[in-house]
């Protein structure tokens, strides 16, 4: 029982280490995106992608270390994200974040 309980901890090790090799990858083909994007809505798409790769990077760093302390950190990337996709898409969308009316 100790040889498959052995076992499956190396591989989800290994794995692990895979994905976050496969996830810091993909994000430095993004910073190339987000900085030579033909157009300003690709690049928020690669600025957005990016930030979803921090969220499973985080996710994959809680699993490496065992530990349960990365959630909270998961959830507030998330939340941070989605105001920041708001944001940029209002901005992309109307030119102003915050519309003022000085009637």
């Amino acid at each position: 029982m100790d040889a498959i309980l052995d076992f499956t901890q190396t591989l989800i090790q290994i794995s692990a280490t895979i994905a976050v090799i496969t996830v810091a990858a993909s994000v430095i083909v993004l910073l190339y995106r987000a900085i030579l994007g033909p157009t300003n809505p690709d690049r928020a798409v690669a600025l957005d992608i990016i930030g979803i790769n921090l969220m499973a990077l985080a996710g994959l760093i809680a699993i490496l270390l065992v530990t349960t302390r990365f959630n909270d950190v998961v959830l507030l990337i998330g939340i941070l994200l989605f105001i920041g996709t708001v944001a940029l898409a209002k901005f992309l969308e109307k030119g102003v974040i915050i519309e003022r009316d000085l009637d």
